[in-house]
């Protein structure tokens, strides 16, 4: 993040310099056309079959795009194939599984490039299109805004979970049916209640995504730990140490900027740092629309709909984790 900040951006009529350092895809507006939302990502397997994993890269990618209130039209698949290792029959079915997420989007894949490379890796490189007064933008929020998220966490330490062979068939099926749940859902309600800003949660934890949401706004923030939704079997694995590297390093990043509960433990402070792939949205809403939102969530049928915690005036990135919810 530190050297995202230090590169000085390219002067371009087309971006937008209101969208965040750390924001989630580049706005841009073209002299002539709809404003556009820019996004690349791409990740490394999380389960065997080759179908699901382009299925969860592909949402995982064009979550960017909803994050910013956009909808994504076009992409480019980007692949790193260890040819020496894989049958080209793999390749052929994790790009078949992306394009099937992707056309459920509404987003043609219209080509892409594939390098050879000793580990796998697969994600989009997508285009999509939002209205300025939509835009999503991390720099909109406001002091008062209630945070809502819509997936529960722990897909980072049940990848963990998956390689150690310790996940059971039916946790194994309820973490890709929520890794492969599109945002457009959520994406939609927040929009309809009239959120002010958003992010996804996803390689930075919830922790690391909010921190930089209320930078880019400087505003502060208070989490409210035991509303945090997590994933069933979540705990007890990170209670026996089953938490990634990516996850232990989130928490080390958010650290200096916040205060914990004393009666936190460090398993639920890494959970809630908890690295995540194809995450859900943490939407920033006036206090007066929350309900509104929660509504509109359940209708559109989010994975979960709760309020974690909420933006308040004070040091800009600053993060209050109390257990409780707000008085």
């Amino acid at each position: 993040v530190q050297v995202l900040r230090e590169i000085a951006p390219f002067e371009h009529p087309w971006v937008v310099e209101e969208a965040g350092p750390v924001d989630d895809a580049a706005l841009l507006r073209p002299e002539d056309g709809s404003p556009l939302v820019f996004t690349v990502d791409f990740i490394t397997p999380i389960v065997d079959d080759p179908e699901t994993f382009g299925a969860i890269a592909a949402a995982n990618a064009l979550s960017d795009v909803y994050a910013m209130g956009g909808e994504p039209r076009v992409a480019l698949a980007v692949c790193g194939f260890p040819t020496d290792v894989l049958r080209t029959e793999v390749l052929t079915r994790i790009l078949r599984g992306g394009r099937d997420k992707a056309a459920e989007a509404g987003c043609a894949i219209v080509g892409g490039h594939t390098v050879q490379d000793p580990e796998l890796k697969y994600g989009l490189c997508v285009i999509g299109v939002v209205e300025d007064r939509n835009a999503l933008s991390q720099t909109r929020a406001c002091a008062g805004d209630r945070l809502v998220l819509t997936k529960p966490l722990g897909f980072g330490i049940g990848a963990q979970a998956i390689k150690k062979g310790r996940l059971s068939d039916a946790q194994l099926t309820q973490a890709v049916a929520i890794m492969t749940t599109l945002n457009k859902a959520a994406k939609d309600a927040a929009l309809a209640a009239g959120a002010h800003a958003a992010t996804d949660v996803t390689g930075f934890g919830l922790l690391g995504h909010l921190h930089h949401l209320a930078s880019a706004s400087e505003l502060s923030a208070r989490v409210f730990a035991a509303a945090v939704p997590t994933l069933d079997f979540v705990r007890p694995l990170a209670a026996e140490g089953l938490v990634p590297g990516g996850s232990k390093d989130n928490l080390a990043y958010v650290e200096p900027h916040s205060s914990f509960d004393s009666s936190l433990s460090e398993v639920e402070r890494l959970i809630l740092a908890d690295a995540q792939t194809s995450g859900g949205l943490l939407i920033a809403v006036p206090p007066e629309a929350e309900a509104a939102l929660l509504q509109e969530l359940a209708e559109h049928g989010t994975p979960v709909r709760a309020v974690v915690g909420e933006l308040l005036s004070g040091e800009s990135g600053r993060l209050e984790v109390v257990r409780g919810g707000a008085s």
